[in-house]
């Protein structure tokens, strides 16, 4: 984790903005889950979720998903990607309020496409009670950490290597390892 003056106390008029791929599942390199089966969540995720769900108001989950630009998938299959993981952390006792994905490619310049704020701007128009500095953007990449700080969100980096968080500390408010080690962080923070 990094040293940070930022204080991160959520209750309930907090919103957690989640990215997908290398956050909640493994990520598949140099590919993209294209089928349900593919879809593997990373250890202590759904245990994370079902606590997380306890503290903040709202879960979203915002995802690049350039395999349906590129025709390797198709987005009917995305969506049973996506009912497949909102049914196993409702059945592991945890909510996500929505699924927001953007299937534009990268060099589209589309303004959906994270680190632009489409999707964050979306989340809102859904949910008008979302105040963005009062809101969290867990991500693995740098393109998350850009999104959320577009929209004046703290930014948590999941990446078990230091470099970027001590190469961008004006994009990366903290790192942890996995969001097993971020939804510790929140719970010691709430008992403090």
């Amino acid at each position: 984790m990094i040293k940070s003056k930022i204080v991160v106390k959520p209750d309930k008029t907090w919103t957690l903005f989640l990215d997908r791929d290398g956050v909640l599942n493994q990520r598949l390199v140099d590919d993209y889950v294209k089928e349900p089966e593919q879809f593997i969540w990373i250890d202590g995720v759904l245990d994370s979720l079902a606590f997380l769900a306890g503290v903040f108001g709202r879960m979203v989950v915002v995802t690049n998903q350039q395999g349906i630009g590129k025709d390797l998938m198709k987005e009917e299959t995305l969506e049973q990607i996506h009912s497949k993981m909102l049914s196993e952390v409702k059945q592991a006792g945890g909510s996500i309020d929505k699924v927001y994905f953007c299937p534009d490619l990268e060099n589209s310049g589309s303004f959906n496409r994270k680190p632009m704020p489409g999707m964050g701007l979306q989340a809102k128009r859904d949910f008008p009670v979302i105040e963005f500095r009062k809101s969290i953007m867990v991500g693995d990449t740098l393109s998350d950490m850009r999104f959320g700080k577009r929209l004046k969100m703290i930014t948590v980096l999941i990446s078990a290597d230091p470099v970027p968080a001590k190469q961008n500390p004006g994009l990366i408010d903290l790192r942890f390892n996995d969001l097993k080690g971020f939804s510790e962080y929140i719970k010691n923070k709430l008992q403090e």
